[in-house]
């Protein structure tokens, strides 16, 4: 009697390329972001707005508040605009920011800011400023989702 022999290794090898076909890879995406902000003060600045973050062709309204200190002299409105880097989903967005940056406005002019979160999100953001306002200053953000 002869013992035939089952060859293991090419079978396994099928299996495992078929798994990995299978396998669902999680990988950041990127959303586009819309905020009004409205900021005011004198030394300390505070400020609030609300925006819209487009994700997967999704809407999902979210409020923003925030305070600098440093040099803050004046008010301003600014619509941003720009992306959310890094998203697996929505709720990745909602966290508290740092930002360093500077900025003037009279009567209008533009303003760009660059925050990271704790989720690792990137918010690459510029926009319109209305008002006047002088800024130097270290500030944060907090993002909640409505």
């Amino acid at each position: 009697m002869r013992k035939s022999r089952v060859k293991v290794m090419p079978v396994a090898a099928v299996v495992l390329l078929m798994s990995m076909g299978l396998a669902t890879t999680t990988r950041a995406e990127t959303g586009t972001v819309r905020v009004v902000f409205t900021k005011g003060g004198f030394i300390v600045g505070v400020g609030a707005g609300k925006g819209v973050l487009t994700f997967h062709g999704k809407h999902s309204p979210f409020t923003v508040s925030g305070m600098s200190v440093g040099f803050t002299v004046g008010a301003s409105t600014t619509k941003f605009v720009g992306r959310a880097l890094n998203l697996r989903s929505p709720s990745d967005l909602a966290g508290n920011y740092v930002a360093g940056g500077a900025g003037a406005a009279v009567a209008g002019g533009a303003g760009g800011v660059q925050l990271q979160n704790a989720n690792g999100v990137i918010l690459q953001l510029s926009g319109p400023k209305v008002g006047a306002e002088v800024s130097a200053a270290v500030g944060g953000v907090t993002i909640a989702m409505q």
